[in-house]
């Protein structure tokens, strides 16, 4: 069987509100780092965006 990838898989993939609830600050705060830095989600599933770890770095490096 072959062994699946971990982003394939959405396991590493975080909302802005998670991310936000990581880094103790307010989803606001996390939603405008976005806009700011213009990143784009990883992923899509109806309206959320998921983020990966890159991301999450850019994010918490923008918000300090």
């Amino acid at each position: 069987m072959a062994k699946k990838d971990a982003a394939a898989s959405g396991s590493d993939l975080s909302t802005a509100a998670n991310i936000a609830k990581d880094l103790g600050v307010s989803d606001g705060k996390v939603k405008k780092a976005i806009a700011e830095l213009k990143l784009a989600p990883d992923a899509k599933k109806g309206v959320c965006c998921y983020y990966g770890p890159a991301a999450k770095k850019k994010i918490a490096a923008a918000l300090k």
